[in-house]
């Protein structure tokens, strides 16, 4: 099964990196359609950016699509990973703006908006990307991999010198709503010193305590605390699932990300359709469904809400 939003779920938010306030909605869509958004402030250009693998152009921050025109769409993680997670394949977003709201740092909120907008099921069949072989690319010590398994999986690991966050890793099959339950309200985190460094450079002008955990050395700066003792890695994972969206369809396929950010995992993509050997298309069966994300996803689901 594939879901479709029975109404508009609408957002608004600071981006993170711009500070400037944004107003989004995300609309239902007909099957096919795929996501796209709709940059309603651009008039002299096309408007329309596919969220989509090749659309993608390097930023090191966060994962920004692009038009043909130069029409961009910037940290567009979240609202990929929430889309997935919920089994939505199909939807139009509005956006007034050059970047998608970062709301509290996690995909929750964009959850818990369809949610409330209502989902259904949808009957025509679901075509799934299955991976064939390993494909797998580096960069210094990250790495990213793509495998053959039956559902989506993510593996992943972080290691950082904060003793805060130190290294930490994870192992989470997505059938069935874990995404929702096990990893959506997990925020983006950060260092100081990196939030010193991006305000430097003109970044992170939106970013607050409230919309991104930061750490410096052993403490935990923002209040609260953190919302799971693994959060950090948690994190990384929900990114994973917003990047591997890009995909245009829901993967089948054991994802293994070592010290991997949002360009790793895109470059891993390119070399998966570069190769028309490790990959095929397929129409997922009654078993393959009911493994995929989203099938079944409720608001009790949700992790109740702390912070």
């Amino acid at each position: 099964m594939q879901n479709q939003l029975k109404s508009e779920a609408s957002f608004v938010g600071q981006g993170l990196h711009s500070g400037a306030v944004v107003r989004m909605v995300v609309k239902p869509a007909a099957l096919g359609h795929g996501i796209w958004f709709h940059r309603t402030d651009v008039v002299d250009r096309d408007p329309m950016v596919p969220a989509i693998w090749d659309a993608v152009t390097p930023s090191r921050l966060c994962t920004v699509v692009e038009n043909a025109d130069g029409t961009s769409v910037s940290t567009i993680e979240h609202i990929m990973a929430a889309l997935a997670g919920c089994g939505i394949q199909n939807a139009l977003i509005t956006i007034d703006g050059a970047e998608v709201p970062i709301l509290d740092g996690s995909a929750a909120p964009f959850v818990a908006g369809f949610l409330e907008a209502g989902l259904e099921e949808l009957s025509a069949p679901v075509r799934a990307i299955r991976v064939l072989k390993p494909v797998e690319v580096r960069e210094g010590e990250a790495l990213a991999r793509l495998e053959p398994a039956d559902m989506l999986e993510i593996d992943f690991r972080i290691s950082f010198a904060e003793k805060a966050i130190g290294t930490q890793t994870r192992r989470l099959n997505l059938a069935n709503g874990a995404f929702v339950r096990e990893l959506s309200d997990s925020r983006t985190f950060c260092r100081q010193s990196d939030v010193d460094t991006m305000r430097e450079a003109g970044l992170a002008l939106g970013g607050t305590l409230e919309n991104a955990v930061v750490f410096d050395g052993d403490a935990v700066l923002s209040p609260g605390g953190l919302r799971h003792a693994d959060e950090p890695v948690r994190h990384k994972m929900l990114d994973a699932v917003g990047d591997l969206a890009l995909a245009g369809g829901p993967i089948l396929g054991r994802y293994t990300g070592d010290r991997a950010g949002h360009a790793l995992t895109n470059q891993l993509l390119r070399a998966l359709f570069a190769d028309p050997s490790a990959w095929n298309e397929v129409d997922c069966g009654p078993q393959t469904l009911g493994k995929l994300p989203g099938v079944g996803v409720h608001s009790g689901d949700l992790p109740a809400k702390r912070h």
